[in-house]
């Protein structure tokens, strides 16, 4: 009898066991699909934000640029003063990135004294 139950509860050990170790990979697999779904939605994110941003940067970067052509003629030639207002207004981020969205990466909306690198 005592044989009996000895058996019983080494299969049933056996069984939890072997339970346990299949669940490993089906939890892996839950935080790799948590992953997936949190970047994906950063991606959403990121292109939301760039159907208002990159327009507004292209409004400013275009109004920098007549501006900073109406200052070299101000200036009678001028181009240092130009300048400045070229390098504020056509610098900095065209395009966010899920980087920026996540705030991994600050957003230069303007140019100046951080040269903004583009990453492919």
């Amino acid at each position: 009898m005592i044989g009996l139950y000895r058996t019983k509860v080494t299969r049933i050990a056996v069984a939890l066991v072997v339970t346990g170790l299949l669940a490993i990979p089906a939890l892996a697999q839950a935080e790799d699909t948590q992953r997936a779904k949190q970047d994906a939605g950063i991606g959403l994110a990121a292109a939301m934000a760039n159907l208002f941003y990159i327009p507004a940067k292209l409004t400013y970067a275009a109004l920098g640029g007549v501006t900073g052509g109406l200052t070299y003629a101000l200036t009678l030639g001028n181009t240092e003063a130009a300048e400045k207002v070229w390098v504020a207004s056509g610098g900095g981020d065209y395009v966010l990135s899920t980087d920026h969205v996540s705030g991994q990466r600050k957003v230069h909306f303007t140019g100046g004294s951080e040269p903004s690198q583009p990453e492919f």
